[in-house]
C-alpha cells in the first residue's frame, strides 16, 4: 500500500464515518425536531441527490478537462461549510425544514463533482493493475468506519441533539480535504481543444449508450438506486413509528448493514478469483436480492430481526456489485473518456433518485411505509437481470 493511497484511505474513512453519523442525524432531525411528514422527508432525501440530474453530465466534461484533486478538495470544503450552518442555525433557534432542504441540495451539488472526480482520480493513485484491490481496500476501510458511525450517531442524537451531530460530518469533510492535499501522485491530464461542452457530453453519453455492457450496468444500477430512493423516504419512519425503535437502536440496525458491507468489500477479490470478476457483477445481486423482501415483513418484537437480515444481506450484495462493476469500468473505458463515462453513469443511476424519493414519500403517505418498502424490495429482486442478459459482453 503506497503512501498516497494511505492518505486517500484516511480521508475517505473519516468522511464516510461522518456521513454515517449525520446520515442518522439528518432524517431524525427532520422527523423528531421539525415534525417532517413522509412527503417532506422525501423532499429532504431528493434534494441531496437531484444534483446528479441537474449537473451530472456537465460535471463529467469538466472533470475530463482538468486535474481532479483540486476539484475534490473544493468539493469537500464546500460541504463542510454547508453542513456547519445547520448546528449554527439550531443554536440561534432559526433552523427550518427549508434550510435543511437547501443545505442538502447545495451539498448534493458539491457531491456530484466529488463522486465523478473520485472514481476518475483513483487510477492515478493506485495504477491500472491494482484497481480491484484498491477499490476493495478502500471500501473495506470505509465500511469499517461506517460500522461505528450509525450506532454512535444514534447515541449522539439522544445525548447532543440531531442538529449538533451534523457538525461531526462537517469536520470530517475538512479532514478529507486535508488528506487529499497530502497526496503527491501526479495526474496525467490530457489537455484537449475545447470543442464545446455539449459535444463532449454527447460523446460520453453516446459511448455508454452504444456499449452493450455499460448500457446494461447503467440500467441495473438505476433500478437499484431508484429502489433505494423509494425506501430512503420511509425507512426512518418505518423504524421509528412502525417498529418503535429508539435512535440508538436505529443506529445499531444500520451499523449491522455496514459490517456486512465491510465483509463484502473484503471478500470481493476472493469472489472475483473464485467465480470470475465479470460474473460476480450480476451474481452478487441475484443471490442477495430475494432477501430484500424480508425487511417489510418485520414487526415489533423479535421479528425486528428480519429488517436486520434484509439490511445486512442487501448491503453485502450491493458492495460486491459496486466494487466489481466500477473496477470493470475503470479498466474498460479509455482514460480520456473516463470522467464523462463516470458522469454519465452517475447521471443515469442517480438522476432517478430524487424521483424515487418523492415517489417513496407519496406512497408512504397513501399506502403506508410497509407497502412502500415492499415495492422497493420487488425492484431490487429483479435488478440483476439486465446485466445477466449481456454477461458475455462483460468479458473483454
Amino acid at each position: 500500500m503506497t503512501r498516497d493511497f494511505r492518505w486517500l484511505l484516511v480521508g475517505q474513512t473519516t468522511s464516510q464515518f461522518g456521513a454515517q453519523v449525520s446520515g442518522v442525524a439528518i432524517p431524525l432531525l427532520a422527523v423528531l425536531s421539525l415534525g417532517a411528514t413522509p412527503f417532506e422527508l422525501g423532499l429532504v432525501s431528493a434534494a441531496g441527490t437531484i444534483g446528479f440530474a441537474l449537473i451530472g453530465l456537465p460535471a463529467g466534461a469538466w472533470v475530463d478537462r482538468r486535474a481532479r484533486r483540486p476539484l475534490l478538495v473544493a468539493s469537500d470544503l464546500a460541504r463542510a461549510v454547508l453542513l456547519a450552518s445547520v448546528p449554527v442555525a439550531a443554536v440561534f433557534g432559526v433552523l427550518t425544514l427549508t434550510q435543511l432542504i437547501v443545505v442538502s441540495l447545495l451539498a448534493g451539488l458539491a457531491r456530484v463533482f466529488f463522486d465523478v472526480g473520485y472514481q476518475t482520480y483513483l487510477p492515478a493513485v493506485v495504477g491500472p493493475d491494482r484497481l480491484l484491490a484498491g477499490n476493495s481496500a478502500l471500501e473495506t476501510i470505509r465500511a469499517s468506519g461506517q460500522v461505528a458511525g450509525p450506532g454512535i450517531g444514534g447515541w449522539l442524537v439522544t445525548v447532543l441533539g440531531a442538529a449538533n451531530v451534523v457538525l461531526i460530518q462537517a469536520v470530517t469533510f475538512a479532514v478529507s480535504a486535508a488528506s487529499l492535499l497530502a497526496i503527491r501522485a501526479r495526474e496525467d491530464v490530457v489537455r484537449r481543444a475545447d470543442r464545446g461542452l455539449w459535444l463532449e457530453i454527447r460523446e460520453g453519453l453516446g459511448y455508454v449508450v452504444r456499449h452493450r455492457a455499460l448500457r446494461a450496468i447503467a440500467v441495473t444500477s438505476a433500478v437499484n438506486n431508484f429502489a433505494f430512493a423509494i425506501a430512503s423516504a420511509v425507512n426512518v419512519l418505518f423504524l421509528v413509528r412502525t417498529l418503535g425503535l429508539s435512535p440508538t437502536w436505529i443506529g445499531i440496525v444500520l451499523a449491522v448493514g455496514s459490517v456486512a458491507a465491510m465483509a463484502g468489500a473484503a471478500v470481493t477479490p476472493r469472489l472475483a478469483r473464485r467465480f470470475g470478476a465479470e460474473r460476480i457483477i450480476w451474481l452478487a445481486l441475484a443471490v442477495t436480492g430475494p432477501l430484500a423482501l424480508l425487511g417489510p415483513l418485520a414487526r415489533p418484537g423479535w421479528l425486528v430481526v428480519l429488517i436486520v437480515i434484509s439490511t445486512a444481506v442487501g448491503e453485502l450484495g450491493q458492495i460486491v456489485y459496486a466494487i466489481s462493476n466500477v473496477t470493470w469500468r475503470q479498466r474498460a473505458v479509455p482514460d480520456h473518456l473516463l470522467g464523462r463515462v463516470n458522469a454519465t453513469m452517475r447521471f443515469l443511476l442517480m438522476g432517478l433518485f430524487p424521483l424515487g424519493a418523492l415517489l417513496g414519500g407519496t406512497l408512504g403517505a397513501l399506502l403506508g411505509t410497509r407497502v412502500t418498502l415492499l415495492v422497493s424490495g420487488v425492484l431490487i429482486l429483479a435488478s440483476w437481470l439486465p446485466v445477466y442478459v449481456v454477461r458475455s459482453a462483460l468479458v473483454r
